[in-house]
């Protein structure tokens, strides 16, 4: 019976270890696939798939590819929703005895990749856990590029524990998720999940976990005084989804973490809370339709000069502030920068020389950085003694604590530049990566290299002259390497240690022991050059990485004073002024503007909206007014406003009086969510019901068209409700667009609620939009106006006059305007019950209505009729 070779037995041995990935196996020059991985990477990667021996009587499925381009085929799998395991050989095949060894160095997964080509250089790539029970959630994520962690939980009741998830993940946007098996069990919060956020998910099992192995794992891993700060031992929740994280980085890693050094605990309401929904509405990372930066908020806010400042403002985005003093501290410096430009733009100007620090840090801590990443580094620190100038010699207090504060890591500047070449290739096996006159040895061998030549003249001129053969010679030939040739009429001339070599006809050839270790230099000194060069750069490598925190903290500091920078620099452009702050519940902006729409309206031509809301007699506006006049812009620039405020940025208007918000939630559109058989209307009502549930009255509620994807009566019903309980029960401040104008009657009825509308100018049929926000309830819809600017056909719009005039004659009867205008706001909704009852009746078709049909009808009327009895 045949049987597979050894080396295909080797092969299939680590195989059947990592069962879950595809495995690179590397052969030579190439990373080679067997069998159905084999036929998997070929499909995925557009590969040619050919067959090898391997011992059996058919062959094996096989597909390759370089090593040297190994990274983007992989990045191509772990994209398509692959791991990959990469298994090296650890040995020198030249030395090796038999099969040459090889282990699985890492196991490459969307929450790990470290390839660049993969990673956005602005965003973050979290791997995140969970670990959830009936009492309590905690998460722990990690950006393995760069080697951020945190960690947070959250106990109590489950509903809102479910909320915590989708919201934290929501920030975060994960690529890859541990879960352990009871959150697994979720079904609907995991499809939500699956839905939104696409993670590649990974499942442990409860009964693995090990409480005392977790903690002395996490303690084995970072420094004492970062689990005690975090209090992390009375975090039971935070400790195990942690504990899971590094196993899994450990599995996956395997001692390639060493740049994770500390993790950062946070409580979730120490940041502002937006749910997806609401992230999505206001288009902080991303367009709704294009899913583009172009046209975010970010991309107006966003000139910051490094990737490590894109990153942390997109993390502060994602978390605006709670504590009014540490927002006050960024708006101080924001100040500063815009009344100092001449500061400001030597600051900015120096930023621009920062390379990725934090992701350069990584590469160095997991010894696969080359020496243009030393250099990148170099160059990067090289701005830090002006910097630190500059800021110290500010007149700013902040800058000034910022600048004593701030490692100029000048000796690590040194070392990189009193060593590495300022021009070195790419790979670390070509050589000239280490500067001449840094290692006496290396000097030495490239000088025998590159001056093999003078050293044998100078060797030949010394032996002329100590022997008095004048032509004496020194030659070579593959065969007997280096010689000395003396004719034989010389012989006499030679000295006594001179070794015969080899006999010609008319000479002799001899070698001294000098001649011969120049020989060995010389065909040995390349070649040594550059094993010496990779151990000389291995060396400094592990210097520059026992300071790696040093490195990482000054990166910290550098993306914080880029963000700050960019928020001075963006006000300066775009006109912006800085926020005040309040805590009596007042949001009260003048002038406030659409921070994208006015960048896309040129001419300044978009028109400033002022708005007053509190928690008393301001409470909720309702707004009323055509499509296209522009309510949704002017809601979306009121949370807008007061999530730049809440991060620290100056804000588009004239003014700004903001109370800290606690949440922010929009409900603006809403798509059909058919593959989980939920319509508009149900997920309309999802994301209303999660409002109320989660809204407090520090919240500020963004309604628009609530009720509109059902019937006309149920949804002035159910619009009129929330409005209710708002104002009863949450007391939250709310901006609620609506096409019900039903609902302006809830200002004479409602406590706190007022009502607005956006200006138009009729002109005959048409119209213009002023898109100016006034006081007062619109008095008509403008709707047929709208469809005609829209370019329908005439004869629709003609025909829809018509119809308006026969509907709009229909007044209602004096009995239903005294109970509109003088009862109570559940009375007034009892009347569109009823009529809605009676228009049900006038429809029936009876000579259609077979006996059972009829019979159920008149079943169903009479249940009706008993609940607007009982109303």
């Amino acid at each position: 019976m045949n049987e597979l070779t050894p080396m295909m037995k080797q092969y299939m041995s680590i195989k059947k270890q990592y069962k879950d990935s595809i495995l690179f196996f590397r052969l030579g020059d190439f990373y080679e696939m067997f069998f159905d991985d084999a036929i998997i990477a070929s499909k995925e990667l557009e590969i040619t798939l050919t067959r090898r021996d391997c011992g059996l009587d058919e062959k094996a499925p096989m597909c390759g590819v370089p090593h040297h381009v190994a990274d983007q085929y992989i990045s191509r799998l772990v994209d398509k929703g692959y791991k990959v395991a990469v298994c090296e050989q650890v040995e020198d095949p030249a030395t090796a005895k038999g099969i040459v060894k090889r282990e699985i160095i890492k196991i490459v997964t969307p929450g790990t990749i470290l390839d660049p080509m993969s990673l956005d250089e602005k965003s973050n790539n979290f791997l995140a856990s969970i670990y959830y029970d009936d009492y309590g959630v905690g998460l722990s994520y990690v950006d393995n590029s760069t080697g951020e962690m945190y960690t947070t939980q959250f106990i109590g009741d489950e509903r809102y524990r479910m909320s915590f998830i989708i919201d934290e993940l929501g920030k975060i946007m994960p690529s890859e998720l541990i879960i352990n098996s009871n959150f697994s069990k979720e079904k609907k919060e995991l499809n939500l999940i699956k839905n939104k956020l696409n993670p590649f998910i990974n499942v442990y099992e409860d009964n693995t976990i090990d409480l005392n192995k977790y903690k002395e794992l996490i303690y084995d891993f970072f420094d004492e005084k970062i689990i005690v700060k975090s209090n992390l031992n009375e975090k039971i929740y935070c400790l195990l989804s942690l504990a899971r994280l590094l196993i899994y980085l450990k599995d996956t890693q395997f001692n390639m973490i060493e740049h994770i050094n500390y993790f950062q605990y946070y409580e979730p309401d120490q940041f502002m809370v937006m749910d997806i929904n609401t992230r999505n509405n206001l288009e902080i990372n991303e367009t709704i339709r294009g899913k583009t930066k172009k046209g975010a908020l970010i991309d107006i806010i966003d000139k910051t000069e490094t990737a490590i400042g894109g990153r942390l403002l997109k993390k502060w985005l994602e978390q605006p502030l709670i504590d009014q003093n540490k927002i006050e501290e960024r708006l101080d410096i924001v100040e500063y920068f815009t009344k100092n430009l001449i500061l400001l733009d030597e600051i900015r100007n120096l930023l621009k020389r920062v390379y990725d620090i934090e992701r350069l840090s990584t590469k160095i801590t997991n010894g696969i950085c080359n020496a243009r990443d030393l250099l990148s580094l170099k160059l990067s620190i090289e701005i830090m003694p002006e910097l630190k100038k500059l800021l110290i010699n500010s007149s700013s207090d902040i800058l000034k604590k910022i600048s004593l504060s701030l490692d100029d890591l000048q000796d690590i500047y040194l070392i990189i530049e009193n060593s590495i070449e300022d021009d070195p290739p790419i790979s670390l096996k070509e050589g000239n990566i280490i500067k001449p006159g840094f290692n006496k040895d290396l000097d030495e061998l490239k000088n025998i290299s590159t001056n093999s030549k003078q050293l044998l003249a100078e060797f030949e001129t010394k032996q002329r002259n100590m022997t008095g053969i004048k032509n004496l010679k020194i030659g070579y030939n593959r065969v007997v390497g280096y010689y000395i040739e003396v004719t034989k009429t010389n012989l006499n001339l030679v000295p006594n240690y001179y070794i015969r070599k080899q006999t010609l006809s008319n000479s002799e050839r001899y070698f001294t022991q000098e001649l011969k270790e120049i020989e060995e230099k010389i065909t040995n000194a390349e070649e040594k050059a550059i094993q010496l060069e990779y151990e000389l750069f291995q060396s400094i490598r592990e210097n520059i990485k026992s300071q790696i925190k040093r490195i990482q903290e000054c990166g910290r500091t550098l993306s914080y004073l880029d963000v700050l920078s960019s928020f001075a620099q963006v006000a300066i452009d775009n006109n912006y002024t800085r926020p005040r702050f309040n805590n009596d519940g007042i949001i009260e902006i003048s002038g406030g503007r659409h921070p994208v729409v006015e960048n896309v309206i040129k001419d300044n031509m978009f028109i400033p909206n002022d708005v007053f809301l509190n928690g008393k007699d301001n409470m909720i506006h309702i707004i009323t007014g055509p499509n296209m006049a522009g309510k949704s812009t002017f809601m979306r620039q009121i949370a807008i406003i007061t999530l730049l405020s809440q991060i620290g940025s100056f804000v588009p208007a004239r003014s700004a009086n903001i109370s800290i918000v606690d949440r922010i939630f929009t409900r603006i559109g809403a798509s059909d969510n058919l593959s989980q058989g939920e319509s508009t209307f149900m997920v309309e009502m999802n994301e209303v019901s999660n409002i109320i549930k989660n809204a407090t009255s520090k919240s500020l509620i963004i309604l628009d068209e609530v009720g509109r994807g059902t019937s006309t009566y149920d949804g002035i019903s159910i619009a009129w409700a929330v409005v209710e309980f708002i104002a009863s029960n949450i007391k939250a401040k709310t901006l609620f667009a609506t096409h019900y104008h039903e609902l302006t009657e809830l200002e004479d009825k409602i406590k706190g609620v007022k009502n607005y509308h956006v200006t138009v100018r009729e002109n005959g049929d048409d119209i213009v939009f002023l898109r100016k926000i006034i006081q007062g309830k619109a008095n008509k819809s403008f709707g047929i106006q709208v469809a005609k600017l829209s370019g329908l056909d005439q004869n629709i719009i003609e025909r829809a006059y018509e119809i308006l005039e026969v509907i709009e004659n229909r007044q209602l009867t004096k009995q239903e305007s005294e109970s509109l205008n003088n009862n109570e706001s559940q009375i007034s909704l009892l009347d569109y019950k009823k009529n809605y009852f009676i228009e049900r009746i006038s429809k029936i078709n009876i000579e259609s209505l077979t006996p059972i049909n009829a019979m159920n009808t008149l079943n169903d009327l009479v249940k009706e009729a008993l609940k607007l009895k009982e109303s």
